[in-house]
């Protein structure tokens, strides 16, 4: 994305090695299992291990969902704090608590320029996070998010 100017219809990141491939070996590996565990079902000496497998694809596929999950989540609360930074050093004032999260962070992409009265319009008219970012006429990109 270094060479394409970053804007709402092109904001979205996809690692396709990661949402791809990874998850579709993952999902494969789930429904393998399942195969397995079915065509092991009489037999109590396969059962046993296929059973386990079904258990450990499905761990598996708990924990790429819920790491995601997590990076995310704190990358949230980064953006929050750099955010409140910004309106702060802007304004002289901290962001308007009916502010949500999802809003704040779609906030991020506004310019300097429009970043405070876009808050404020956000917080008075409960604005959607992709309302935000619709309205935001000069985007700043935001490279960084994974």
């Amino acid at each position: 994305m270094a060479d394409n100017v970053q804007s709402y219809a092109n904001h979205g990141r996809i690692v396709p090695l990661y949402h791809y491939v990874t998850f579709g070996i993952l999902q494969l590996t789930f429904i393998g299992s399942l195969v397995n565990l079915y065509q092991s079902w009489g037999d109590h000496a396969r059962f046993y291990s296929a059973s386990l497998l079904v258990v450990l694809s499905f761990a598996t596929i708990l924990v790429a969902l819920f790491a995601r999950s997590f990076a995310l989540k704190a990358q949230d609360r980064a953006i929050r704090a750099e955010e409140q930074l910004r309106h702060y050093v802007l304004t002289g004032k901290l962001l308007d608590p009916r502010l949500t999260v999802p809003q704040i962070i779609g906030l991020r992409f506004a310019s300097n320029d429009e970043f405070a009265a876009l808050a404020q319009r956000a917080a008075e008219q409960g604005l959607s996070t992709k309302d935000i970012k619709q309205a935001v006429k000069s985007w700043r990109a935001d490279t960084y998010r994974v």
